[in-house]
């Protein structure tokens, strides 16, 4: 009897405890942004021209497209057809989009504010929308029916054109000269926009202040009938 109440009185032995356990994490799906149609082709234009951009065009790759733009590959070939056509697409946006800037810069005035209002609108291209500008400076690559750069500056030319045959006109120039000089200064700015895009120097504002002064000082003081130099003895 004793050895059973001695038994039953010896402490329970306690059972060890389970460790705590942190709840696990809840994942949450990525959910993909809905667009529509015209929104979701904006957005691939904007990752191509990115991405363009940055790599140009052979080493940019569709997959590495889709994925910046969280879509598969058969949407860009839905909208585009491709790499080419997306390539051909940004192409094509950018150089209505700079030749737009310029157009609608030109709000009249005197000859000289023109000028100034050209370039101004030119460099404010380069400035907001470098990517673009890259990609313009580059050429149309694979796929552009829209041709390089230089095709796009001779239809700015073509909008400075009007304004400098009525400048030559009230001079006495030949007004058939107008177009040819209208490709040099769009030239000059095209060139010295380039230069800028690298050094970002100095102010925009100067540059196009040291381009007028280029331009319109030449422009002002042109000889009507101009001669190769052949010497020092013609120098004024």
């Amino acid at each position: 009897m004793s050895q059973a109440l001695a038994f039953s009185s010896a402490p329970t032995p306690r059972l060890a405890e389970a460790p705590e356990l942190s709840p696990a994490p809840m994942t949450v799906p990525r959910l993909r942004v809905r667009m529509t149609g015209v929104q979701r082709k904006q957005q691939l234009l904007d990752v191509g021209c990115t991405l363009f951009a940055e790599r140009g065009f052979d080493a940019a790759t569709i997959e590495e497209i889709a994925h910046r733009a969280d879509v598969s590959k058969p949407v860009i070939y839905g909208h585009f057809g491709g790499k080419d056509g997306l390539y051909a697409a940004v192409v094509e946006r950018e150089m209505a989009r700079l030749l737009r800037m310029v157009t609608d810069g030109l709000s009249g005035g005197h000859a000289r504010q023109l000028l100034e209002q050209a370039a101004s609108a030119f460099l404010d291209y380069v400035e907001n929308y470098t990517d673009g500008y890259r990609i313009l400076l580059r050429g149309s690559g694979v796929g552009s029916t829209s041709g390089t750069l230089t095709s796009l500056l001779s239809e700015v030319a073509t909008r400075v054109e009007d304004i400098l045959g009525q400048e030559f006109h009230s001079r006495g120039y030949n007004e058939e000269l107008a177009p040819m000089y209208a490709q040099m200064l769009v030239g000059m700015v095209a060139l010295a926009g380039q230069r800028w895009l690298d050094v970002r120097r100095p102010s925009r504002d100067d540059v196009v202040a040291q381009f007028v002064n280029l331009a319109w000082n030449g422009l002002s003081r042109l000889d009507p009938q101009p001669r190769l130099w052949s010497g020092p003895s013609n120098i004024s």
